[in-house]
């Protein structure tokens, strides 16, 4: 492999020419060079966000909207596919980087009509020219939104083991607990771009394989190798990382982390969300209050309300303010249930049908005559999405319903895959209580605490409101 690439440190810049060297020796020499070890300052609870967790391009960093560039793009791409023939490959070419460009705003807004429009721009694109590649990764990762898995993998079947086939598939066998084959994918994007999205795959997968040490690295990786302009990846990259950390306890440095996302590219929903989330789990009532309503106020209805209205109401919950609670969760099941409806039926209604949100919610509200439903909802989605959350929920609608031994197993299957999550554990521990099984269960409380040595009642209340790690 012969690699000619540009390192950062601090605010130097080295170029590093490396012939024969696999992607991780590249790497780690380029940091060498850089005088930083790659688990130095990801793996110190105290360190502060100094250099790699600061944004180093800030001077250079545009002003305005998060949006306005990809608006620019949107406009420049409409205007030049009017321009060209109709049915041409030239034609085919505006429409397909439209379609990206469109993708790239669903993914920033979290508004599901961009997601429409990216799919139907890659569609007329491919009326023209059916192989056209750009567009294809477009449905595929469309599909990938609305968790049809098995389309997405099979439109990046078509893209010849492509970098855009190679994320697909990681992120899909992610999803569907295929670690071995996700971490394969993972590794051939590294190898293949070297690029801080590449890093970041790798780091989530990493995750869900348990492999701390190995989460860490990837993750300094890709800050070592962010460019400058890229903000939407450079603030998921940190958000991702301060998810790591809460879920070890470290809620300071996630603090910090999410808070620096918000410096790259304020009113970034998932940091926002993930704010909420540990202010709710500190007791700061107020504070994750301020930070739901950022999210509501930034645009229209986004794929993420749901969520802020489940985090509403767990907030009102605590504070005991049971009706308004309960006015939460009938809207957020309304809409949840809207787009469930939508993703079965008209596929011009282009619903996302996430049922595991919509079975927590009748969970989590904790009414009796909810249960089978989640239980139904569970048993459906577990046949095409068997990661560790998928199967702890599943267990949960088990455990809700009596059917002890099946929820043993399904949490069962869940920590096999590796996973270190404290309230998975935390689950595991509940249902072999209800086993009587005493031993077992207190393993299962101690193995909690090693994983996230601040696991609590709180946590728990602020469980399953958080927005990375493939959540």
């Amino acid at each position: 492999m012969n690699t000619l690439k540009v390192f950062r440190s601090g605010r130097r810049r080295w170029l590093v020419a490396l012939a024969g060297l696999s992607v991780t020796s590249a790497v780690l020499m380029a940091t060498q060079v850089s005088g930083r070890s790659p688990l130095l300052a990801l793996g110190d609870r105290s360190s502060s966000l100094e250099a790699p967790y600061r944004y180093p391009f800030r001077d250079a960093a545009p002003r305005g909207s998060s949006t306005a560039r990809i608006e620019q793009e949107i406009a420049h791409y409409q205007q030049r596919v009017q321009q060209m023939p109709a049915q041409s490959l030239a034609q085919a070419l505006e429409q397909s980087a439209l379609a990206l460009s469109y993708l790239k705003m669903a993914r920033l807004t979290g508004q599901g009509h961009w997601y429409l429009l990216a799919n139907q721009a890659a569609e007329a694109a491919r009326g023209a020219v059916p192989d056209q590649p750009e567009a294809i990764a477009v449905l595929a990762r469309v599909a990938e939104a609305q968790h049809d898995f098995a389309q997405a993998l099979s439109l990046a079947e078509q893209l010849s083991g492509s970098k855009e086939a190679l994320g697909i598939q990681a992120t899909v066998h992610l999803a569907t607990g295929n670690l071995a084959a996700a971490a394969g994918a993972s590794d051939r994007l590294v190898d293949q771009t070297l690029s801080p999205m590449a890093f970041t795959q790798q780091a989530l997968v990493r995750a869900a394989q348990g492999n701390d040490a190995g989460v860490l690295e990837s993750f300094q990786y890709a800050l070592e190798l962010e460019e400058v302009g890229d903000l939407s990846s450079s603030a998921r990259t940190r958000t991702l990382l301060g998810r790591f950390h809460y879920e070890r306890g470290q809620l300071d440095l996630a603090h910090d982390l999410y808070q620096e996302s918000l410096r790259i590219l304020p009113g970034y929903r998932p940091a926002l969300l993930n704010l909420a989330q540990l202010e709710l789990r500190r007791g700061r009532d107020r504070s994750a209050g301020k930070y739901y309503a950022q999210v509501q106020a930034s645009s229209a209805a986004t794929l993420y309300e749901p969520l802020v209205l489940r985090g509403l109401a767990r907030l009102k919950q605590q504070q005991n303010q049971l009706a308004a609670a309960e006015a939460y969760w009938a809207t957020a099941e309304l809409q949840l249930r809207q787009t469930l409806a939508d993703s079965q039926g008209d596929a011009a209604a282009f619903g996302f049908g996430h049922q595991r949100d919509l079975a927590r919610l009748l969970l989590e509200r904790g009414r009796a005559e909810d249960r089978p439903e989640a239980l139904a909802l569970m048993a459906a989605e577990v046949q095409r999405r068997r990661d560790a959350e998928t199967l702890d929920t599943y267990a949960w609608a088990l455990a809700a319903t009596g059917r002890w031994q099946e929820a043993q197993q399904a949490v069962q299957a869940a920590i096999a895959l590796g996973t270190r999550d404290a309230g998975l554990c935390d689950r595991a521990a509940s249902i072999e209580e209800a086993l009587g099984n005493s031993a077992q269960a207190a393993n299962y409380r101690q193995q909690a605490l090693e994983i996230d040595p601040q696991f609590d009642q709180s946590a728990r209340n602020a469980s399953g409101l958080g927005a990375g790690l493939g959540s």
